[in-house]
């Protein structure tokens, strides 16, 4: 039963496809018009009705054009990753025509030309006069590797180079800065700029790359054969469904996902995994890892030597995890609730059932932690027992606000949202290809771009690492949730701004007491850190806040030992005073190494004294299965 919509006493809210104001213009009308007007209305609509044989086929043909409609969506969608075009070509309209009715911003594009195309030309004069080297007139981005080899630096290469980086320069100010469009519009505008721009890179080209040239000059040609036999590889594996090259040696249950335990729990939507004491005595509050429903959980589970499952069992704690259903056309209606209901909730009464009278240490990851987050605000609304369920609440990568979410906001208004429903109408589900498209563009420099010189033109294959088989590993997300998380949070930012409701009661952060650690990553551009860090304006509890290097996978998987590992790490009680996370940064001194001990010490700190292992939990029935369970194979 779909969840009514929350609303403000500023400014009431209907739920998607309530048309209540209508009724309600209808009603007045209706109780104001005479009689008999309206009563000869209808029975001229009666009339009009027997005369015309399509009235009666009105349903159909409105569900006919509907269909139509998604059906053409839905194809559109498997060339564009889901993003609709209409919506990007009226954000290419508001720009153009502002930009149209601003000479002034014109003349400064043409002035910021002429200023570029002088600094190109006194970099070439110098060039000549210090034989082909000299400092370059503009350096790329801190995070742009495209032109670091130390060929780029001779001519007429670093002429290339030099060029195309003054290029976007200028992209960049065209596409910003112009009065009158939209935020929203200007960043899709530049978003597009920068894709296009990236298409065209000198890096991109045999002929303009000089490493590439150097290495097929040294390898006689051959890195191209190679490459050409890469690319037929790929394109084969794509049209038969098949994990890229690399990945099968990575296999779940046997060199993945291989962290002793038992399936304890199941229902229509996840498993709950207990996993085996590697301790003598634990710590007596478990740890609950809710993970996100758009990934595999074994991404806490990964090779021995990467899995904070493993870890957090051998510094002496019990831990279930729960492993999502991979969801399929029959799981359409299963909604944001459903997720609470079925999975949080199903997965901390059984938590307790084995471990009684011990409150929990919550965990969750990315959306995994914004759910947990609503379930935790739900849980503490209530008569102080339910509340005392929770001991801890970790957060990794979590947003509980997304105002600022990063440029994954680049795909979310309300046309966008609309072309998605058509596409997950039509198939019941987001499909795990559209999603990695969409996030794939989001750094197309390096997920699309560098990798295709190097598997093409280079020959080269990527070493394949535990991480980037699950990450190839991808899910489903169903159709009903996907469309009520996308616009209660992403776009109407309903939790953050106390709409969100559960059991039809809003909920609210502030009323969640339990200590929070919450851990953001450098470089994430899916969960920004400086979003993740809103945490501490929209709750009342003591927040340790946490930032490491990495991005939102890489970083978070960071185990003792790993190189050019460093985070930052300070604690803010509840009554503290607010520091903004520009200032939080400058003051927090670096600490070289991995988060993972920060975080057992700070769990050692709010636990009790450790006991003997709690017993192992078994599927209704005395059923026995063994970790990773059932429903981390499905595809």
């Amino acid at each position: 039963m779909p969840r009514p919509r929350p609303s403000t006493a500023a400014e009431p809210r209907l739920a998607d496809g309530d048309t209540g104001d209508v009724q309600a213009r209808n009603f007045d009308f209706a109780a104001t018009a005479p009689a008999t007007p309206v009563a000869s209305g209808q029975a001229m609509q009666a009339d009009a009705g027997r005369c015309d044989p399509l009235a009666s086929a009105g349903p159909l043909l409105t569900a006919t054009s509907e269909g139509m409609d998604r059906t053409l969506h839905f194809l559109q969608s498997r060339v564009t990753f889901g993003i609709s075009p209409t919506a990007v070509y009226l954000a290419y309209l508001d720009w153009l025509l502002h930009l149209a009715e601003s000479p002034g911003k014109r003349t400064q594009l043409a002035e910021e030309m002429i200023r570029r195309t002088a600094l190109m030309m006194h970099y070439c004069l110098s060039c000549a006069m210090a034989a082909g080297e000299a400092e370059p007139c503009v350096r790329p981005a801190l995070n742009d590797r495209r032109f670091s080899e130390a060929e780029w630096q001779r001519w007429p290469f670093n002429l290339i180079y030099q060029t195309f980086l003054l290029q976007e320069q200028w992209w960049n100010s065209a596409t910003t800065g112009v009065r009158g469009v939209t935020r929203e519009h200007e960043r899709v505008v530049s978003f597009a700029a920068r894709q296009l721009l990236d298409t065209m890179s000198p890096s991109n080209f045999i002929a303009t790359n000089p490493v590439v040239l150097a290495c097929t000059f040294e390898a006689g040609g051959m890195n191209l054969v190679t490459g050409w036999a890469n690319l037929i590889d790929d394109v084969q594996r794509k049209i038969a469904g098949l994990p890229p090259a690399g990945v099968e040696r990575y296999r779940i249950g046997e060199n993945v996902a291989t962290s002793p335990g038992r399936v304890v729990f199941r229902n229509e939507l996840m498993e709950l995994i207990q996993y085996e004491p590697a301790t003598r005595e634990v710590r007596p509050e478990p740890v609950l890892v809710v993970p996100a429903w758009i990934m595999k959980y074994y991404i806490l589970d990964l090779s021995p030597e990467n899995s904070l499952v493993r870890y957090l069992v051998g510094q002496g704690y019990t831990v279930f995890v729960i492993s999502w259903r991979n969801p399929g056309p029959e799981q359409r209606q299963l909604g944001l609730d459903d997720y609470i209901s079925l999975g949080v909730t199903d997965a901390l009464a059984n938590v307790q059932r084995i471990v009684p009278s011990v409150p929990v240490h919550a965990v969750g990851y990315c959306l995994g932690g914004t759910l947990l987050s609503i379930a935790a605000a739900a849980l503490a609304r209530g008569d102080g027992v339910r509340g005392r369920q929770l001991k801890t609440l970790t957060l990794l990568a979590a947003q509980v606000d997304f105002k600022e979410a990063g440029e994954l906001m680049l795909f979310i208004d309300p046309g966008q949202l609309a072309f998605l429903d058509d596409v997950m109408h039509e198939q019941g589900y987001l499909d795990s290809e559209q999603m990695a498209g969409a996030f794939q563009m989001l750094r197309s420099g390096d997920l699309v771009w560098s990798r295709a010189v190097r598997h093409y033109l280079m020959g080269e294959r990527d070493t394949v690492n535990d991480l980037m088989a699950w990450n190839a590993d991808a899910t489903r997300m169903p159709a009903r949730m996907h469309a009520q998380y996308l616009r209660s949070l992403f776009l109407d930012n309903d939790l953050a701004e106390g709409r969100y409701r559960v059991d039809g009661k809003p909920v609210a952060l502030t009323d969640i007491r339990a200590p929070i650690f919450a851990v953001g990553t450098e470089t994430d551009h899916v969960s920004p850190w400086r979003s993740v860090y809103k945490i501490r304006l929209l709750t009342d509890s003591d927040v340790t806040f946490l930032l490491t290097s990495g991005g939102h996978n890489a970083g978070i998987v960071s185990p003792p030992g790993h190189p050019r590992r460093h985070y930052r790490i300070a604690t803010s009680k509840a009554d503290e005073t607010y520091v903004d996370p520009q200032t939080w940064m400058a003051s927090t001194p670096e600490r070289k190494g991995s988060w993972w001990p920060e975080w057992i010490e700070w769990l050692n700190a709010r636990s009790s004294a450790p006991v003997a292992p709690p017993r192992m939990g078994v599927l209704d029935g005395g059923v026995s299965v063994a970790a990773p369970g059932t429903y981390v194979y499905e595809r």
